[in-house]
């Protein structure tokens, strides 16, 4: 039976899936034939597959902290909220990756929405896309403005168009998945508000605006391929608690460290099921 691990974003909610993934490094638990990623997902998931612990809790609360990557001021200027080039730059700089195991081990799939077609893209992470599609995929419309460009299209994080491609797996083969998600169980995406903002936000994007329009229906579309698998199928999921305090731009290290302390916990306990 083919297993895979799908791994949420939400920004700096990945604290969670970074202590979960820590925690399965721990006992080198990697029983997967395929790994897909969103966002901050696929970010954890790099150290996750390159048996580098820690590595991603750093980057969060070292990195990703800092006034180099999150400036308001430099926003309002008329810059990007969130410097997603520099990050990723820093990060493989700062905490080396031994990219033969990355490229080389279990498939890695990082997905990004094309700001053109407003739909999912899914990329095997290879040497010749790891730098684009990592961009990409991080890519938070607005707060980063500077959209990458390949395949002949631009492309914006992959969160818009397929926040939990739980269906991407199964379509890929799994029916054993494991997914971690960035939100308690009891979360559902609600509708946004002022469809018309989005719009008017996105006017050189129109089809990127009804993704994110419509993005409550298809996230929620997968809680319910999750809760209801079909024949033959396993889906176990690690979500965080409700006491989970951390938000898309949480910035203190308290609540981080934190956060990241319920998914070491919680990857602990998942181990606790499904090792013999």
């Amino acid at each position: 039976m083919k297993k895979a691990i799908v791994v949420e974003g939400g920004a700096m909610r990945g604290v969670f899936a970074s202590g979960v993934l820590d925690a399965f490094l721990e006992k080198s638990y990697k029983p997967f034939d395929l790994a897909i990623g969103v966002s901050a997902g696929a970010s954890n998931l790099i150290g996750y597959l390159t048996d580098y612990p820690h590595r991603s809790i750093n980057i969060i609360t070292k990195l990703a902290t800092s006034k180099r990557f999150f400036d308001v001021n430099r926003f309002l200027q008329g810059g990007d909220l969130i410097d997603v080039k520099w990050l990723f730059e820093e990060s493989n700089r700062t905490y080396t990756l031994n990219r033969n195991q990355l490229f080389n081990d279990i498939p890695f799939v990082a997905v990004t929405t094309n700001a053109n077609t407003g739909l999912a893209e899914y990329y095997r992470i290879d040497r010749n896309n790891f730098e684009r599609v990592i961009e990409a995929t991080t890519a938070l419309p607005i707060a980063y403005k500077h959209l990458p460009f390949f395949t002949g299209s631009c492309h914006s994080d992959g969160g818009i168009a397929d926040s939990i491609p739980v269906r991407e797996a199964y379509r890929r083969g799994a029916c054993d998945i494991t997914v971690v998600l960035s939100h308690p169980l009891s979360y559902e995406k609600k509708r946004v508000k002022m469809p018309w903002l989005v719009k008017q936000c996105f006017l050189e994007y129109p089809e990127m605006a009804e993704a994110i329009i419509h993005r409550s229906e298809n996230y929620n579309a997968s809680l319910n391929f999750i809760r209801n698998p079909p024949p033959n199928t396993v889906i176990n999921v690690i979500a965080p608690p409700e006491t989970f305090r951390v938000h898309r731009l949480s910035m203190k290290q308290s609540v981080l460290i934190e956060g990241y302390r319920m998914g070491l916990k919680a990857g602990r306990e998942h181990l606790m099921g499904v090792i013999q």
